[in-house]
C-alpha cells in the first residue's frame, strides 16, 4: 500500500499463469521438510523488515522445529518478482501482495479456511472478507487496509491566500495556480510505476469513472476516465505539478510535501508515519475528502493488501503455514504492525486494540463507504500492471485516449 513495471507486465499475471502451466501443487526450491516456509513480504517503509524479523524470531522460539525464511521486496519490483516466482515455479509459501484471485482461479493457493483457525476467520471484518473472495469462496487473507484522502499544507495555503480545502477540480487547479505563483508546487502527482492505479482511480471515481461498468465489464476507455486523465494532463502541462509525474512515486512526492515544497497530494493513514514524520514531524497539514469534478460527491478509495498461502508438495507445507498465520493474526501482533506502519485494521480484535487517534479516525470513518479496485476479478493483475506501466505516459508524451484504449485492450485480452 505504501506501495508502489515493465512493458512485459502489461500482459499481467493472468496470462503468465496460463502460459507457465502452473497449477495445484507447484513446487519451490529450498527446504521441503514441511516445517520450513518462505515468506515474501512487501516493504512498506523502514519499519517493515525489523517488525517481521522480531515476529519470526518470536514465532520460531514458540514453535520448536519450525522456521520462516524472510524475503523482503519493494513495491516497485513486486509485480515482476511475483511474475517470475510463478513462471519458474518458485512461489513462496506465504506472499504479502495486493491481488489473489488469479492465483485462486488457477488452483495455486489455499482457501482461507484451510490455513487459519476458525477464530481468525470470524475475526475478519465483513467488508474485507467480501474483497477476499473468488467465486464466493474466501482465498485471500485480509492483511492491512487503507483509505485515501487529500493532504494539504496549511502554511503554503496561508501563504497563497487559500481558505480551506478544495472541493472541486476547479478549486484544485485554482489553488495550485496560487501556490505556483508563490514559487512552490501546487499538486504532487505520483503516476510512476509504484501505484499509478490508485492515484488515477482516486480522481476517476470522483468523476463518475472507474475500471468497470455497471455490469462488471471493463470500461477503462470510458468518457469519464478520458476526462479525468485530460484533467491530470492539464495540471501537468500547466506546470502545476512536480516535473515528470510519470516517473514519480509517492515517497518522493511526500518528501517534497514534508519539506514544504508541495501544496497538495493524495495520501493514506500511513502517510504521516511513513513519509511525513521522517522528514518533518512539525509540518502543519490537514486532511480533507477527495475533491470531485462537481463538488457534489466525495468518494474515497479503499485499499486492501492480502496474504496468500500457496499450495506446494502435496500440501506438505500447510501445517507450518497455518501455525505462522495464526501466530501473526493474534490481536497484539496485528495491532503492533498497524500502529507501527499507520494502516487501518482488517480484524475486529485489532481494531479494538488500537487506541483512538483523531488523525486515524478520519480514515476509519471514510473506509466503510469507500470504493475498491476490482481485485476479485482474476484479470485485475493484468490491468493494474498495464496501468502502472503505461498510464503515466498520458500526462507526458502520449495522448490520453490512446493510452486508455491500450489498457482497455489489455483488460479485454486478459478476460
Amino acid at each position: 500500500m505504501k506501495r508502489p513495471l515493465r512493458t512485459a507486465l502489461a500482459v499481467g499475471l493472468a496470462a503468465v499463469l496460463t502460459a507457465s502451466g502452473c497449477g495445484k501443487g507447484s513446487s519451490s526450491a529450498g527446504d521441503d521438510d514441511g516445517k520450513t516456509i518462505r515468506f515474501v513480504a512487501a516493504i512498506y517503509d523502514d519499519n517493515t523488515k525489523p517488525f517481521w524479523e522480531r515476529l519470526i524470531k518470536d514465532f520460531e522460539a514458540k514453535n520448536s522445529g519450525y522456521k520462516v525464511k524472510l524475503e523482503m521486496v519493494d513495491w516497485e519490483t513486486m509485480d515482476s518478482k511475483v511474475k517470475t516466482y510463478v513462471q519458474t515455479k518458485q512461489v513462496p509459501d506465504v506472499l504479502n501482495y495486493n491481488a489473489f484471485s488469479d492465483f485462486a482461479r488457477d488452483g495455486l493457493i489455499y482457501k482461507a479456511s484451510e490455513v487459519v483457525s476458525p477464530q481468525v476467520l470470524t475475526d475478519f471484518t465483513p467488508t474485507f472478507v467480501e474483497q477476499a473472495k473468488y467465486k464466493g469462496e474466501q482465498y485471500g487473507l485480509p492483511f492491512i487496509s487503507s483509505a485515501r484522502l487529500l493532504f494539504y499544507n496549511e502554511d503554503l495555503f496561508a501563504k497563497a491566500g487559500i481558505n480551506g480545502a478544495p472541493k472541486t477540480w476547479d478549486d484544485v487547479k485554482n489553488a495550485a495556480q496560487k501556490i505556483k505563483a508563490k514559487g512552490d508546487i501546487g499538486y504532487g502527482l505520483p503516476l510512476g510505476p509504484e501505484e499509478a492505479q490508485a492515484e488515477f482511480y482516486s480522481w476517476a471515481m470522483n468523476n463518475g469513472g472507474g475500471w468497470v461498468d455497471g455490469s462488471g465489464k471493463w470500461a477503462i476507455d470510458q468518457p469519464a476516465n478520458l476526462a479525468t486523465l485530460n484533467f491530470l494532463r492539464d495540471l501537468t502541462k500547466s506546470g502545476l505539478t512536480q516535473p515528470n509525474p510519470e516517473a514519480t512515486d509517492r515517497k518522493k512526492v511526500f518528501n517534497q510535501f514534508a519539506q514544504g515544497r508541495i501544496g497538495m497530494a493524495i495520501g493514506g493513514p500511513f502517510t504521516r508515519a511513513g513519509f511525513i514524520d521522517p522528514v518533518n514531524k512539525n509540518l502543519k497539514f490537514k486532511v480533507a475528502p477527495l475533491p470531485s469534478k462537481s463538488g457534489a460527491e466525495h468518494n474515497t478509495l479503499g485499499v486492501m493488501d492480502v496474504l496468500a498461502a500457496f499450495k506446494k508438495d502435496g500440501d506438505k507445507n500447510r501445517e507450518a503455514v497455518k501455525r505462522f498465520l495464526d501466530f501473526f493474526y493474534q490481536a497484539e501482533k496485528t495491532s503492533e504492525f498497524l500502529k507501527l506502519e499507520g494502516f487501518l485494521p482488517v480484524t475486529k480484535s485489532a481494531g479494538d486494540a488500537l487506541s483512538s487517534d483523531p488523525y486515524m479516525k478520519q480514515f476509519v470513518d471514510a473506509l466503510p463507504t469507500s470504493k475498491f479496485a476490482p481485485t476479485t476479478n482474476p484479470s485485475w493483475s493484468a490491468v493494474a500492471g498495464a496501468v502502472k506501466t503505461d498510464l503515466g505516459s498520458a500526462v507526458a508524451s502520449q495522448e490520453p485516449k490512446t493510452v486508455l484504449e491500450k489498457i482497455q485492450q489489455t483488460a479485454e485480452k486478459a478476460g
